[in-house]
C-alpha cells in the first residue's frame, strides 16, 4: 500500500521527501566552467593595450609571376630553375625533376633557423621522385610538399603569409603568367 502510494505520488509530477533528501546528499555533477561568461567591474573600465613583437618583413619573399623563362620574385626577374630560401634567392641546378636528388636538396637542411616545410615545383606536372629523397628529408624534420609550378607559387605564398618557416625549389613550367 505505501509502495503504490508512492508510485502514483511520483507520477503526479511530485518528488517524496526522502528522494529530496537523498538528492541534497549526492555530490553537485553539473559541470563547472573554468572561465567566467562576463567581465568583472574592475576589467570594464581597463584599456588593452598591444604590444608588437615583431613587425612585418619588408624582405619577405612572395612569387610575383612565374614564366617559361624564369620567376618574378618580390619585382626581381629570376631565369631558371631557383631556390627560395628567408631573405634570398639562389640559381637551382637542376634542368627536371630527374635531377632532384639528396645533394641537390642538401641546402634545404643545412638552413638555420630551420625550415618546417619545402615546396618543390616541378614544372607543368607532378612528377614522382624517389623515395629515398622524401626519406631524406622527413629524417630531417622538414615536411617536403610536391606540386606542379604554378600551384607550388601558390603555396609558397601562402605559406610565406601565414609566417611558416618555408622554402621553395622551383622548375619554370613551360607557359607562364601572374600570380596576381
Amino acid at each position: 500500500m505505501i509502495l503504490a502510494s508512492v508510485k502514483m505520488f511520483c507520477r503526479g509530477g511530485l518528488t517524496p521527501s526522502w528522494r529530496l533528501a537523498a538528492a541534497r546528499r549526492a555530490p553537485d555533477w553539473q559541470p563547472r566552467r573554468g572561465h567566467r561568461l562576463t567581465p568583472a567591474d574592475d576589467e570594464l573600465y581597463q584599456k588593452t593595450t598591444l604590444k608588437l613583437m615583431e613587425r612585418e618583413s619588408p624582405s619577405m619573399m612572395l612569387i610575383d609571376s612565374y614564366s617559361s623563362r624564369g620567376f618574378t620574385i618580390n619585382g626581381d626577374k629570376v631565369v631558371g630553375p631557383c631556390a627560395i630560401i628567408p631573405r634570398a634567392i639562389l640559381q637551382w641546378n637542376v634542368g627536371s625533376y630527374q635531377d632532384i636528388t639528396e645533394e641537390s636538396l642538401v641546402l634545404f637542411r643545412l638552413l638555420e633557423p630551420r625550415i618546417e616545410i619545402l615546396v618543390l615545383g616541378l614544372g607543368d606536372k607532378v612528377e614522382r621522385l624517389e623515395p629515398a629523397v622524401l626519406k631524406f628529408m622527413r629524417e630531417c624534420g622538414i615536411a617536403v610538399e610536391v606540386q606542379d609550378t604554378p600551384n607550388a607559387c601558390a603555396t609558397f605564398n601562402f605559406l610565406m603569409s601565414e609566417h611558416r618557416a618555408t622554402a621553395a625549389a622551383l622548375i619554370p613550367p613551360s607557359a607562364g603568367r601572374a600570380l596576381m
